[in-house]
């Protein structure tokens, strides 16, 4: 092996990616689109594939305490293997469909801190270093979750923070080996109650809305009435008023247990 070769091998004077997106902001059940730009090194190289996917910034919890990896998810392949001359250039076009259960990263007009969503991408060398690349891109609601989202702010409820966990809810449509949780400050007319979390499990025709109310570890359970998983199309949402039902829902647990 030469020297250049060499050098390429260990991750110096070989091929660069780039990669281009056309539009950052996505939905769940979108398409994100865009571009891998392929510069060839000082060598020629074998290029074994390239593959683009998505990679997600979640909290795992062990019986040592927590702390975050990063997940890849919807991933695809790109097209076979090629061979990639010295500073030649490709550019390869891609579509990488959102899953359904991807969490949103920005709501109310402004990111969700702590929600780190991008698009990966993998090129792999014969004989090489990887190159990878990671470009951030923002997942807003659907309509349907944002008609769940804006009945919480119709009833006062204030946004208190976000994260995906490692796991799976239970007797919901997950695939997706991490879900969501968003967590809500109550307003005042619900004294007594902590917060409410919220999670989305979707696929093509509707989505598990599961709430659960001041949530205590080893306190409550899916038996419990401060727990509750509803069904909700995703075309037929607006038959629903939602703000009503929440508030109906919350109220009659508060009763039950003299919060308010």
């Amino acid at each position: 092996m030469g020297f250049k070769k060499l050098l390429a091998s260990m991750g110096a004077g070989g091929a660069s990616i780039e990669t281009v997106l056309n539009d950052v902001n996505v939905v769940p059940g979108g398409v994100v689109q865009g571009e891998v730009r392929i510069e060839g090194g000082s060598v020629d190289q074998e290029i074994q594939g390239l593959t683009v996917g998505l990679q997600a910034r979640v909290e795992v919890e062990t019986n040592d305490g927590e702390y975050k990896r990063n997940m890849e998810f919807g991933k695809v392949r790109l097209g076979g293997a090629f061979s990639l001359q010295e500073r030649a250039v490709h550019v390869v076009p891609f579509g990488l469909e959102i899953p359904w259960e991807t969490p949103v990263t920005a709501f109310g007009g402004r990111e969700v801190h702590g929600m780190h969503i991008g698009v990966t991408t993998e090129l792999e060398i014969a004989r090489a270093v990887d190159s990878g690349d990671l470009d951030p891109v923002t997942v807003h609601p659907m309509p349907a979750q944002q008609a769940i989202l804006d009945a919480f702010g119709q009833l006062g409820f204030h946004f208190k923070s976000a994260d995906m966990e490692q796991g799976h809810i239970r007797g919901t449509r997950q695939r997706l080996p991490f879900y969501q949780e968003i967590e809500f400050h109550p307003p005042q007319q619900y004294r007594g109650l902590n917060q409410v979390e919220l999670s989305f499990v979707a696929d093509d025709r509707e989505m598990d809305v599961v709430l659960e109310m001041d949530k205590k570890p080893g306190l409550f359970s899916e038996g419990s009435d401060t727990y509750r998983s509803f069904q909700v199309g995703l075309h037929d949402f607006h038959a629903t008023d939602w703000a009503g039902y929440l508030n109906h829902w919350i109220s009659e647990v508060g009763s039950r247990r003299n919060w308010f």
